[in-house]
Formats: structure tokens, sequence, C-alpha cells
């Protein structure tokens, strides 16, 4: 699949805007608010899909006509969410810039094969946020149900994946699905909803550098002129002078550079993290060796393959010596999940082939 440009602009490509739109008044004192700044695209949530029934939902087809008058009064292009065909057709008909398919639509692929038939013909440009969950194949998958459709000015927002235990992030960022679809679509544009990834203002800047550092093209945020008091999502979103602020902040940097001296340090650098890498691997594999052992100890005593206090005293001990290695907490945590799960697998593996050979035997 080779993509076209969704944003004919030079990067950093910026889209903010509030979480939902909320009143006339409030969207368009953000967008006047926006209208000066660095803003490629203004973005309004006008139906919300929200984890639990209660909460507010988006307030429909009316504030569609409140962003027709953003696009009068400031020129800025506008963005909302879709998440069904009669969702495409009230967007086209009221002359929406561009649309977006939502995390919870990503993961559907029978939503994602509604709007892509609904925009058949079209040229409207669709960002395609990552699923839910931290599956790669959904999000490339709904990018192909597009592009099979016809369409080419596709682009992708990175906002994290939705996780069970205590992190600093609301949807952690687990930044290598992100980098891989970067790798094997280097003419997609791929920006970064910090706004979702973070869940809380306070580390909105950091994670947006991050965000630059790893060469994303740009930047989702959430923009509300009094962040406080909205209705949705409140403790992520920032004002205007806030936007300002942070984006001025950043520092964008050069992909690479043809310096010889740092081309051989780096050079260097490399080869020596190559030699580690091999060692590693060749410890996690000497690692699961023992752990087939024990397998062969739990089969022939009878004994359950998960020790759940074992675990929680590894991590627990995993977690100390990370922090006092200056490891973060969240690559710990993910690192002993993939470790315990091979684990796990190793062993049952050996159980399983000898309840096999048994019952082959049997036979």
């Amino acid at each position: 699949m080779h993509f076209q440009p969704v944003f004919d602009t030079k990067r950093p490509i910026h889209i903010a805007g509030p979480c939902s739109a909320e009143t006339e008044e409030q969207v368009l004192a953000a967008a006047h608010g926006l209208k000066d700044q660095q803003v490629n695209l203004f973005r309004a949530g006008i139906w919300k899909p929200r984890t639990r029934p209660g909460a507010f939902e988006g307030v429909g087809v009316p504030g569609l006509k409140w962003l027709q008058r953003v696009q009068r009064e400031t020129g800025l292009a506008v963005t909302t969410e879709v998440a069904y065909a009669q969702h495409v057709e009230q967007c086209l008909k009221h002359g929406i810039d561009v649309f977006w398919i939502g995390a919870r639509s990503t993961v559907n692929p029978f939503s994602v094969q509604e709007i892509a038939e609904a925009l058949r013909g079209t040229d409207v440009p669709v960002l395609v946020k990552n699923p839910v969950n931290p599956d790669y194949k959904l999000w490339v998958g709904a990018l192909e149900r597009l592009y099979k459709a016809g369409l080419r000015r596709v682009a992708a927002i990175h906002r994290g994946f939705s996780s069970y235990g205590d992190s600093k992030y609301r949807n952690l960022p687990r930044w290598q699905m992100a980098i891989d679809l970067m790798q094997e679509f280097p003419d997609l544009e791929v920006l970064c909803d910090i706004s979702h990834i973070c869940g809380r203002r306070d580390i909105l800047a950091e994670t947006a550098q991050k965000a630059y550092d790893l060469n994303f093209d740009g930047l989702m945020v959430e923009v509300h002129p009094t962040p406080d008091e909205a209705w949705s999502d409140a403790s992520q979103q920032v004002t205007p002078e806030q936007y300002s602020k942070m984006i001025k902040g950043l520092v964008r940097r050069v992909v690479t550079t043809d310096d010889p001296d740092f081309l051989a340090y780096m050079e260097n650098c490399r080869i020596e993290i190559d030699a580690i890498d091999e060692e590693i691997i060749h410890l996690i594999a000497q690692r699961m060796q023992l752990v087939k052992e024990i397998g062969v100890i739990k089969r022939d005593k009878n004994v359950t393959v998960l020790q759940p206090e074992r675990f929680r005293a590894l991590r627990e001990e995993l977690l100390r010596r990370g922090e006092k290695n200056e490891l973060s907490k969240e690559f710990i945590s993910l690192f002993l999940e993939a470790i315990h799960q091979e684990s796990i697998n190793q062993q049952e593996q050996v159980i399983n082939a000898s309840l096999k050979k048994r019952k082959l035997t049997k036979d």
C-alpha cells in the first residue's frame, strides 16, 4: 500500500481542539483561541463513544453546524470522529474536511468496513487511531480496508493502549507498535495523540517531546477554553494558552546527519548493542531451559504451572532492581509479563507433551 499525504504542509503537523463539542460558544472559543497558533486541523468530537452509559455521548448533528462556523470564521480545516455510515453521510453533507476513526471502531472490522464503504468514491482524508488493545494486525487491517475502498489520503494516529494495573499513563504508549507501522509504511503519516496517552495534562509536554524524538509526523492535542469545566476528559485538556506554550517549548530534531564523527560513534555503539542483544537472547534461552526442567518436576509432582506467590515476589524484586538501575516501571512490567508468559508456554508444552504421549500409548 502506498498512501498519499493527508496534510499538504511541512512537519510537524498539529491537530488541536476540544475532546467534545459541548456548546456552540465553547467550540468557537476554542477555535478562535487556536486560529493564530500552529494548528493544521481543528478537532472536536460530535458523537462520543463512552465506556459506560450515562456519560456525555456528544451533541450529534447540530454540532456539525458549529464546525462549519469554525471553518468560516477562522479558516481552520475541521475533523470529527465517525463510527457509522450515518455519521459519514452527515459529515459529507456538512463539508467536514477530515474524518477520523476512533480506537473503539478500529477494533471492530465490521465498523471499519461500513465506514470504508460509505466513503467509497470520495477523496476525503481519513485518520485511523490504533485499536484499544495492542493488536497490530487490526490497525493495519483498518488501513487496508480503507485502501481497498479506493481511499489513498489516509494517516494513522497513535493514542496508546488500554491496560490493567497502575501506570502514569491513561493508555500505555507501547511506542514500538507505532514505530513498526512507520517502518512498514514509510509514506504513511503517523501522528501521536498525547492527550489520550497521558490522560493528565502535567505530563503532556514530556510525552509530546518523546513523540518528536521518535520522529512522529505530528501531534493531536485536546484543547478547551475552560478545561476543568469540560464535559468529558477534563483532566487531559489544556487551554489554548497552555497549548501554545507547550508547542513552543518542544524541540524538533533532525532524522540524521552526515557528520563523520557522529556516524563513526553511532556505528561503534550499535556494534556493542548488537553484541549485548545477542548475549541477552542467549541468557533468556538459558532461563527457559531451566523453566522446562521445572516444568518436568511440576508434571511429575502434579503441581500447577502458575505459581501466583512466586510471580508476585519476582515482580516486586525486579521492579526494585529496575528502579535502582534507572529503568522505568512500565518497561520492567512489560518485560516481566513477556518473560512470564513465555515461561508458562514452555512449561505447558512440557506437560501437554507428556499427556499426549500417554494418550497415544493408551490408544
